[in-house]
């Protein structure tokens, strides 16, 4: 019977324990979806306390990012957000821009449909139709220098993907959680991995 704003704030400690697990385990590359393109259509109030958890998470944990030797790396069009917002956003990819160790993307205004479309439109400004294949789209999104997507989990008992990494998860291993984002720690995401391991993965063949 809390407010939404408290269990967002909750959802930032979750991001802080699992990123930070993320590291000591040695994940090569770890994306939070942190606001969805489509979240704009929350309330006013709610949208302000995001933009503003979002200001103290970079305030209060980028001297930390930087001093792990964190690459951050920002997918979707976050322009969009309030321009203190967007200033701090851009200062943090700036400082931690020589980093050599893992990747923590944050998706911001993110959504995979839009993704797609406006790297279809840059292929078409510039390539005939019989250039453009999968290495050509691959090439145009937002996740292009990172890894192959390998574990995409949705947590909170949802069963659906919601527009994220569409494209990058068309072979990754889709797990389905009924934990709570907020309640997400390092022993669920040790288990999602110890459950990534079992799997077979064939990538179509046999």
């Amino acid at each position: 019977r809390l407010p939404r704003a408290a269990g967002h704030k909750a959802g930032v400690e979750a991001v802080r324990r699992v990123t930070r697990h993320a590291r000591a385990i040695g994940l090569e590359a770890l994306t939070i979806y942190a606001f969805s393109s489509e979240n704009w259509r929350r309330p006013e109030q709610e949208i302000g306390d995001l933009m503003g958890l979002l200001r103290l998470f970079i305030r209060s944990d980028l001297a930390e990012l930087v001093r792990e030797n964190v690459r951050l790396k920002i997918i979707g069009d976050y322009g969009r957000f309030p321009s203190d917002v967007v200033a701090l956003i851009d200062d943090a990819v700036r400082r931690c821009a020589e980093n050599t160790g893992p990747i923590l993307a944050i998706a911001l205004n993110y959504g995979a449909q839009a993704e797609l479309v406006h790297a279809a439109r840059r292929l078409a400004e510039r390539l005939p139709p019989e250039q453009i294949d999968a290495a050509a789209i691959e090439g145009e999104l937002e996740t292009r220098d990172m890894p192959p997507l390998d574990l995409l989990i949705r947590t909170s008992g949802e069963h659906r993907l919601s527009n994220f990494l569409l494209w990058q998860a068309a072979y990754a291993e889709l797990l389905f959680v009924d934990t709570l984002w907020p309640d997400f720690g390092p022993a669920d995401l040790d288990q999602a991995i110890s459950a990534f391991g079992s799997r077979n993965r064939r990538f179509g063949g046999l």
